[in-house]
């Protein structure tokens, strides 16, 4: 099946990508390879501030630690938080993954932001990395006064897995009564188990993030389920079938990668439900673009339609 082309300007970030993060193909033998091959390329938290007026801490929650990040000098009161769910596909990464955009939200807009460090597959199969998200989520609700945070201006937010594990948590939240979320920010999510989309097979065995890897992630989250009938919706989100009563959603997801298709069916399933979803599809964009592509004029569009949506979002 022939694939979407991708933005020449992109090109040397995906070369650049998959000679990083993708070197070793991720396989059920290859994870604690791909792991560390992860872990080798995130720096320490003080290197990754450097000398930005951030300050940071840990708070360990049961299971889980989070790190919570803010401005320095801030004493907040009432401020907007984000809280964020990173990806690596149910197996990988930690909660450094993407730890930047707390950074840059806190310095851009005096957020609050939470990263949570969730149990990953296939040691913690489902519902455990889900529950465990859902978890620290409901702890920052009730430590809002503690945190300084305005429990009705909480966003959750992931890419990749993390935006998959983003929808079940909205689902969750919504089903359980609570915690409110004001918006879900979703990017190209990993919420579709059945790994059987048009666009999984147009980027089967190329591309960053490949129907390969993807089957390795579900495989590993709910083993000889994966694509079977059952499936739990706090799982796969695709699997629900109502989408009604959920936060404002931001999906956004690349034209040139697997998770095209499922994104563009989350966010119609929301509308068909009466609900409130932002949708952009970046056209000949990969998984991962806008990281590994910044400059690109593509990526700089994206990353100001996440802002113009975040501003309205939080009321900012």
């Amino acid at each position: 099946m022939k694939p979407v082309p991708y933005d020449p300007e992109l090109e040397p970030g995906l070369a650049a990508f998959l000679e990083l993060v993708e070197r070793v193909p991720l396989r059920a033998d290859t994870i604690q390879q791909n792991r560390e091959i992860f872990a080798a390329l995130l720096p320490p938290m003080e290197q990754i501030v450097g000398d930005r007026p951030v300050v940071w801490e840990d708070r360990v929650v049961g299971d889980l630690t989070l790190t919570v990040v803010r401005r320095a000098g801030d004493a907040p009161v009432g401020a907007p938080a984000i809280y964020q769910i990173h990806g690596g596909g149910m197996m990988l990464g930690t909660r450094f993954f993407g730890i930047e955009e707390l950074i840059s939200a806190a310095l851009t807009y005096g957020t609050v932001g939470v990263a949570v460090e969730y149990r990953l597959a296939p040691e913690h199969p489902h519902p455990v990395p889900v529950e465990d998200c859902f978890a620290g989520l409901v702890w920052v609700a009730e430590h809002a006064d503690e945190l300084g945070i305005d429990p009705a201006r909480i966003v959750v937010a992931g890419a990749s897995a993390g935006g998959g594990l983003t929808a079940g948590v909205a689902l969750l939240s919504r089903d359980r009564g609570g915690p409110a979320i004001a918006g879900q920010l979703v990017s190209a999510p990993m919420i579709d188990d059945r790994n059987d989309t048009v666009s999984s097979r147009q980027y089967d065995g190329i591309g960053a993030w490949d129907r390969n890897n993807n089957d390795t992630g579900w495989t590993a989250l709910l083993g000889d389920a994966a694509g079977g009938p059952g499936v739990s919706p706090y799982a796969a989100p695709a699997r629900a079938t109502d989408l009604g009563g959920l936060p404002p959603a931001f999906i956004d997801v690349g034209a040139a990668e697997v998770f095209r298709d499922e994104a563009i069916a989350y966010a119609s399933a929301i509308w068909a439900a009466g609900g409130d979803a932002e949708l952009h599809v970046w056209a000949g964009a990969f998984h991962g673009f806008s990281g590994a592509a910044p400059e690109a004029r593509v990526s700089r569009a994206s990353v100001d339609a996440v802002d113009s949506w975040m501003r309205r979002t939080l009321g900012l």
